[in-house]
């Protein structure tokens, strides 16, 4: 039977492919996509014993015949140096290069998401343009502009796998933060289906398998995120029993193994974090003392970013007090966004209704979604109404 799954799975590694042998980026794309046809044509029943090999084999000779009459002599000299190099999966992970290559630092992060889901993740341009609510002409621009910043560049060589980690985190936060419609992409499962990717490619990088199992931590409350009217629910207001414990679990694992190598950085700290909060059976029982530790250890990684700040904040008014914790939020810089909002849920904890009423309507203001900012009315009216 026919597997769509499997020919998505092969597609970014068969481009990858392509443009490891030398073929440019924009130009690899289009017999990538007549080997795929021709795959769905032929491939009747069961795929060939080596599916990526045929589709290279195909989407190659696609590519030489497109070129052939403008730089014969050139491809032909490409073709006969590569095929005296490994086989068609050879021993460089292609998938990496092809992600390294989506997230070269010449682009903006924006750009890097949007090549990334179209090259990487086979989302066409009007599903991605959904997913960043913008039109598909505009979006199909972006692309286009991204594809030309790319033109000329060589990539011999998987780049800086943090630069790719940066760009899978922004996808996952704006799949997981943002608000779906029936048929839109999923935004947050793409990023933890290429974070797997990812860590199968550098097996052997702690942070990779830290934003691994952040975004699997984060995912497996998803679905308690919101009520059956589609509103926000606070994470300490969810029903825990729609959280997904064998996501969580296996989040858990692959932090695990992360930590054992002893090389902490950012995403293994955060995902420490995550994985308390999912540990905890209510809101009362979480471990709030020991998600300090992991902030300061946070904070002494990156101590100039203001929303580990932030976030650290909020643990430390729970820890010390509210009083406390909203001594750290005054002094950050007021246009910091959730700035308001941190102060709000203090203030409401402090017992200072009015004052967290009236930050609750300001963080309003700035909310990053239509979701978030008819939680945070709701929150002001609440509390207007009690006083």
């Amino acid at each position: 039977m026919f597997d769509d799954h499997l020919l998505r799975d092969l597609t970014p590694q068969v481009l990858g492919v392509l443009v490891r042998r030398g073929a440019d980026f924009a130009a690899a794309e289009h017999p990538v996509q007549d080997a795929l046809v021709e795959a769905v044509r032929r491939w009747d029943g069961d795929a060939p014993d080596d599916p990526k090999g045929w589709l290279v084999t195909v989407a190659w000779r696609r590519f030489l015949d497109a070129r052939r009459s403008a730089s014969a002599r050139a491809l032909r000299e490409v073709a006969v140096r590569r095929e005296r190099s490994p086989g068609p999966a050879g021993q460089a992970d292609d998938t990496l290069l092809l992600l390294s290559r989506c997230c070269h630092p010449s682009l903006t992060p924006a750009s890097a998401v949007a090549l990334t889901l179209r090259a990487v993740g086979g989302l066409t341009t009007a599903q991605i343009a959904r997913a960043f609510l913008v039109p598909e002409s505009t979006m199909a621009q972006r692309i286009s502009r991204a594809k030309r910043t790319l033109a000329g560049e060589r990539f011999e060589r998987p780049g800086d796998v943090r630069a790719v980690l940066r760009v899978l985190y922004l996808m996952f936060d704006q799949g997981f933060a943002g608000e779906r419609r029936p048929g839109d992409a999923d935004l947050a499962a793409e990023a933890i289906r290429l974070g797997r990717q990812l860590v199968a490619s550098v097996p052997g990088d702690p942070e990779a398998a830290g934003l691994l199992a952040l975004m699997l931590l984060h995912h497996a409350r998803r679905e308690a995120r919101t009520d059956a009217a589609g509103e926000l629910v606070p994470l300490a207001l969810q029903d825990r029993s729609r959280w997904d414990t064998a996501m969580i679990a296996e989040g858990v694992a692959v932090l695990q193994g992360a930590l054992v190598r002893d090389r902490l950085g950012e995403y293994q700290i955060q995902a420490a974090i995550a994985a308390l909060h999912d540990d905890a059976a209510c809101a009362a029982e979480t471990d709030w003392p020991q998600i300090l530790e992991w902030y300061d250890e946070l904070a002494a990684i990156s101590p100039d970013h203001p929303v580990v700040a932030l976030n650290r904040a909020v643990a430390v008014g729970h820890v010390d007090g509210p009083l406390a914790g909203l001594r750290l939020v005054e002094a950050l810089d007021p246009t910091l966004p959730r700035r308001d909002a941190v102060a709000a849920y203090l203030h409401e904890r402090a017992g200072n209704t009015a004052e967290a009423a009236r930050r609750y309507t300001a963080a309003s203001k700035t909310a990053a979604s239509a979701a978030e900012l008819r939680h945070l009315l709701r929150q002001a009216a609440r509390l207007n109404r009690a006083r």
